[in-house]
């Protein structure tokens, strides 16, 4: 059983973590621990959840609310992964390595 279905309302006493999509052209999303790396093409955020990849085009952050867990991303989207803890370590890394 994974972590984030033990206690679905309240995972490890940490942030509520929604992802919010408009027009697949505006993301709202809340839980959010640390933004890890971004660029116009993808974003590695840590979330409350997890891991939370999103690819696209054009994208850009619109808003960084650290103290709330929120950010708010504009562009394209056209993919939003969730990676487990094993595949979070190795796309961490790689991240690192490219953007040293």
């Amino acid at each position: 059983m994974e972590y984030y279905e033990k206690n679905p309302n309240n995972v490890r006493g940490q942030a509520e973590h929604h992802v919010r999509m408009m027009n697949r052209k505006n993301l709202e999303i809340t839980g959010v621990k640390e933004v890890d790396s971004f660029d116009n093409e993808e974003f590695l955020l840590q979330t409350s959840m997890g891991y939370l990849v999103i690819r696209g085009e054009n994208l850009q952050m619109k808003n960084l609310d650290v103290d709330q867990g929120v950010v708010s991303i504009k562009g394209k989207v056209f993919e939003m992964t969730y990676l487990d803890e094993h595949h979070a370590e190795k796309a961490k890394g790689f991240f690192s390595k490219l953007f040293k």
